[in-house]
């Protein structure tokens, strides 16, 4: 099975990349509050440049009430003053491009909080001019307008009793849904849009973008998919032009900006839509290996349905960890060889590949308390802060974070792990670097080879340039017969150097053709 190899020249940087999530609450506190800001990133960026990553992606920094830490959003146009000040985030821009870096922002168009004033004059009255700005609707029967569930739990609706009608929201009460049908709502929105650019943002992460697109009417969903969120079945074509839009507004500006979207369904297929014509997302996020066992097969199984269902033109992403979900070494059972296998998987699939805060240190989730839990969704583990030394405060102003420490942060961190040239951190960095200097890796083609079962195995090739990647998923040695002559680049074992023609347990390498 091979994908047809994407041209190299002229392509955007956003093919080539590598780029690095950054949730600012957990990245560095430089206040002495126990929660990270701006500055706290700015502090960073070098170790970013060290890294070798091209872009970062930051989580919302917009004023918010937080309680849904951020995606609870009262001012898309200032900063929270607990990660710091517009001036800030200005700082922080430039910074990152004086750095060779560039920056996304993630923008949250699905929703509000229920504390921007645009709900507050929304609630305000049923006369409201900006009543229509979001999903107002009488009651059946005394009971809500459809049968939607919300993300968390519970009805999307919630009833105002000064109005006596219901509004929609899809996740938390506080977060009540847009109304993407109303034209003034689509203009203040790009409005948005413009701004962040105009201040020079390299482009977005769009939150659940897939939601914005609603019929009217809002019928129910089909009693036969049961009490489901409406979150992971949402798909209406809608959507689509608004997204096209989005993408004309964003296109406009000089420099390649980019958008990739959240697109929380469960059938790349229908992902694959939102990429429309080439004039809608440039990348949408894929989830699948988040929920992929670690076998050859399974994984197998993942690049096939992925390159079979975005074809040629959709670029792929891959993503092991992110701010929802828990972290993959912890999903993957602590393991410090599997961990460093999979950095090798993540970097030398097709695609852009997205890495977590903290995932180049092999970092776990945190074991938290419950009286100190705080995210709604039970996210808090994968949400720990980054531990920069092994001093007890690990680099931030204070040792009282907003959440506890992960673990075996006295020696899992970046300064001890840079220290060490056989660390995992420095494998990340090599894994970057060969990704760099590897045309095949960055964008050639991907065939899916033959191989023992417990191990995964593909090419990688483009313009007379290329790499054979193997993983074993095994916990005993494995012989792997090869065609040619080939030697290793990067093992995920830091005492491997060599290609032998076996795999070690729990190994991972890429391969380049031999030059004798």
């Amino acid at each position: 099975m091979a994908a047809t190899e994407t041209p190299g020249q002229g392509s955007p940087w956003w093919r080539d990349a590598v780029i690095y999530q950054i949730y600012p609450r957990s990245f560095l506190d430089t206040t002495g509050d126990g929660v990270g800001d701006l500055a706290g990133i700015a502090a960073r960026l070098d170790y970013l440049r060290w890294l070798g990553v091209d872009a970062v992606w930051v989580s919302p920094f917009f004023r918010s009430p937080m309680a849904d830490f951020g995606y609870d959003i009262s001012d898309y146009c200032d900063v929270d003053p607990v990660f710091g000040s517009l001036a800030d985030a200005d700082r922080l821009i430039a910074g990152a491009h004086a750095a060779g870096i560039r920056l996304l922002l993630d923008w949250v168009p699905n929703h509000t909080s229920d504390r921007h004033p645009w709900f507050v004059e929304s609630r305000a009255s049923r006369r409201s001019p900006k009543r229509d700005w979001y999903y107002w609707r009488d009651g059946r029967d005394g009971a809500t307008p459809n049968n939607w569930r919300a993300a968390f739990g519970g009805p999307a609706w919630t009833f105002d009793e000064p109005t006596r009608q219901w509004y929609l929201h899809l996740f938390l009460p506080q977060q009540p849904d847009l109304n993407w049908g109303n034209r003034q709502v689509v203009d203040a929105m790009h409005d948005v849009l413009r701004f962040w650019l105009d201040r020079d943002a390299d482009g977005f992460r769009i939150d659940v973008v897939h939601l914005i697109g609603k019929d009217p009417a809002l019928p129910d969903q089909p009693a036969e998919l049961g009490p489901v969120d409406r979150v992971g079945i949402h798909d209406d074509p809608r959507t689509h032009g608004l997204l096209r839009e989005i993408r004309r507004l964003v296109d406009s500006y000089p420099g390649d900006r980019v958008i990739v979207g959240e697109v929380n369904l469960h059938d790349t297929s229908a992902i694959r839509t939102y990429y429309g014509a080439g004039d809608e997302l440039h990348m949408a996020f894929n989830f699948l290996p988040l929920a992929t066992p670690w076998t050859a097969a399974g994984w197998r199984g993942v690049i096939e349905v992925v390159e079979r269902d975005l074809g040629r033109e959709a670029w792929p992403t891959w993503v092991l960890s992110n701010h929802d979900s828990s972290r993959h070494r912890t999903r993957l059972g602590g393991s410090e060889p599997v961990s460093r296998a999979a950095a090798v998987l993540l970097l030398t699939l097709r695609g852009t590949p997205f890495l977590f805060q903290g995932e180049e240190l092999g970092l776990e989730d945190a074991v938290v308390p419950r009286d100190r839990r705080v995210d709604p969704a039970g996210r808090d583990g994968c949400r720990a802060p980054i531990p920069w030394t092994g001093a007890p405060a690990h680099g931030w102003a204070t040792a009282e974070t907003w959440l506890p420490w992960p673990p075996h942060a006295e020696s899992r961190n970046a300064e001890d792990e840079r220290a060490d040239p056989g660390s995992i951190l420095h494998l990340y960095r090599r894994l970057l670097a060969v990704r760099r200097a590897s045309p095949a890796l960055r964008r050639g083609d991907i065939t899916l080879l033959d191989a023992p079962d417990t191990v995964l195995a593909y090419r990688r090739s483009t313009h007379g340039d290329e790499r054979i990647v193997l993983v074993n998923f095994g916990d005993a040695g494995v012989d792997v017969p090869l065609d040619g002559r080939w030697e290793a680049v990067v093992s995920s074992d830091p005492a491997v150097d060599r290609w032998d023609g076996a795999l070690r347990p729990d190994e991972a390498v890429v391969l380049q053709p031999s030059a004798t």
